[in-house]
């Protein structure tokens, strides 16, 4: 099951569950429209209901919107997709693939900090971004003015419960200024933490049992409509368990419900490529659908 959050002009934030090329609101009992996951998983809770059940009941009465329609550039006139969960925090886990260990050993001075997380118990986990620099689908991410080697990051990204149960699926776009955390590591929220450097999107799958180990992620990017770089990866190459990657975000730490982990990258532009402001980014994975972000440099 897919779920999509929307705006509706004069109306505001709606969500809707995907079906086939249309998205139909989830309407509450009382006939008003839901708003968010948030209010989708307190109705499941008052049904005893699985998530898909609620869904589809609360679908029954819903208008119908082409998905089509919906992908567009964000404009307040017209119905559009939105961030599918505002997160409280997102945090991201690095150096989960054997190519995001290779790219990080390749651009850093500091030598085998890279090597021995990969293969050490803990993980590496940091903070991301809060949710005014998150954007969602056909908004532009950021390229730090700061930096002359930006590169998106397609990773899967959890939404997680405050118990540390994985909600749905989503994608993210984890934007990292590799110069900057190459002059060294010590620079990483710096690398990581800035205005419009995470996107989401474009919907949130809610699966009835992990899938990790089946989905394949894709990353095109178009620049001057030319296709200028494009590579793929398999999630059954992480190197963790994601499960495990939860629990070591909970450890000593109180996270807010509809918090997103992202999972880390294993699809690593060449040395030689970075972003230029005006670039088209996609991240696509079948079951989830693309991401689509234009970029835009911020000073």
């Amino acid at each position: 099951m897919r779920l999509a959050r929307f705006w509706v002009p004069g109306e505001g934030a709606h969500l809707g569950i995907c079906e086939h090329a249309d998205v139909r609101e989830l309407l509450s009992p009382d006939g008003d429209p839901l708003e968010s996951l948030d209010q989708l998983i307190a109705h499941t809770h008052s049904t005893r209901r699985s998530l898909a059940e609620t869904a589809q009941q609360l679908a029954g009465r819903g208008r119908r919107y082409a998905y089509r329609d919906l992908d567009r550039t964000p404009d307040p006139a017209r119905p559009h997709l939105l961030l599918p969960v505002v997160p409280p925090e997102v945090w991201a886990a690095g150096v989960t693939y054997e190519r995001s260990r290779e790219a990080r050993l390749a651009e850093t001075t500091t030598v085998g900090i890279y090597d021995r997380v990969y293969d050490a118990e803990r993980p590496e986990l940091f903070f991301k971004a809060t949710p005014s620099r998150c954007v969602g689908p056909n908004v532009p991410v950021g390229i730090r003015a700061d930096s002359r080697w930006t590169v998106p990051e397609p990773e899967l990204g959890v939404v997680v419960d405050a118990a540390g149960g994985i909600v749905g699926y989503t994608l993210g776009n984890d934007m990292s200024a590799r110069d900057i955390e190459a002059e060294n590591p010590l620079y990483l929220p710096q690398t990581k933490i800035y205005r419009a450097c995470c996107s989401l999107g474009p919907v949130v799958l809610v699966a009835d049992e992990p899938i990790e180990q089946r989905l394949r992620l894709r990353c095109r990017i178009a620049r001057g409509g030319r296709e200028v770089f494009r590579g793929e990866v398999g999630t059954s190459r992480l190197r963790r368990p994601i499960t495990e990657l939860v629990a070591y975000l909970r450890r000593a730490n109180d996270i807010p419900a509809m918090t997103v982990l992202l999972t880390g990258t294993g699809i690593v532009p060449p040395d030689e490529f970075a972003c230029e402001a005006g670039d088209v980014i996609e991240i696509e994975a079948d079951e989830i659908g693309v991401l689509r972000n234009p970029t835009v440099r911020v000073a």
